[in-house]
């Protein structure tokens, strides 16, 4: 496999937790020295792009704020100058600069990952600006991740959880859909079939790179489980392999 650039997820590939993945920092250095473009891509809905540097730097890993490509980034973007009710962490409205919040007829409700802060009378609250004609809009839809204690909830199961009561289908604007891939393209400077995307979720990394005309390379860490693989161009043991994998 041949590639010029990597699209590289972070938790569960680069590290679980506070913990690197062994030998990843190591096979990060080897890609960046060879000339790979890397970009890194993430679904975290609780972290802004500055606490996710902050993050991976106190890891090892060294990387610019411009390189991380997040949900609340495209949101932004897709909500422009209209406003919306967000369920999200607080911290992450930095990265919603611009953006006007309301809780009285807003176009949008934004959902993103508030773990034990989905309250009843949160989702109800949303759930009642639907039915009045907002549009739903998700960073992300992914049903569940690993924490330090094992599998946890993620946002998807709320946002089906709204979907269905409302009767309406959410717009997802993170990973796996389509228009976060293209603008991490955009900014690399690549096409589609000279980029792979490296993750531990075969829907939502491998699966949806594909989709959009990316590689789609499987690691067998973070919430990789045994036969919950699709198609992977590259199934490899971890982030450690992959440049040998490659060739590099």
């Amino acid at each position: 496999m041949r590639v010029r650039g990597l699209l590289v997820d972070l938790d569960g590939t680069l590290y679980v937790g506070d913990e690197p993945v062994e030998g990843a920092r190591e096979a990060v250095g080897r890609l960046r020295s060879s000339g790979i473009v890397l970009r890194y891509v993430t679904n975290t809905t609780r972290k802004p792009r500055r606490r996710v540097r902050e993050h991976l730097l106190s890891l090892g890993f060294e990387v610019e704020e411009a390189g991380i490509f997040t949900p609340a980034r495209a949101a932004a973007g897709q909500i422009g100058d209209r406003s919306c009710f967000a369920l999200v962490d607080e911290s992450l409205l930095e990265d919603l600069e611009g953006v006007t919040f309301t809780g009285d007829g807003p176009d949008y409700v934004l959902v993103g990952d508030l773990g034990e802060r989905f309250t009843y009378d949160r989702l109800n609250t949303a759930f009642r600006l639907l039915v009045d004609g907002a549009e739903l809009l998700a960073l992300q839809k992914n049903r569940y991740w690993r924490t330090e204690d094992g599998l946890s909830l993620d946002a998807g199961p709320f946002v089906a959880a709204l979907e269905y009561a409302s009767g309406k289908s959410a717009t997802v604007v993170g990973k796996p859909e389509e228009r976060f891939f293209r603008l991490a393209l955009e900014e690399m400077g690549l096409e589609a079939d000279q980029v792979a995307m490296v993750g531990d979720d075969a829907q939502t990394d491998v699966g949806g790179a594909q989709a959009a005309g990316l590689g789609g390379i499987q690691v067998k860490t973070g919430k990789y489980r045994p036969g919950v693989v699709g198609r992977p161009d590259l199934l490899i043991e971890s982030f450690a392999g992959l440049p040998d994998a490659l060739g590099i």
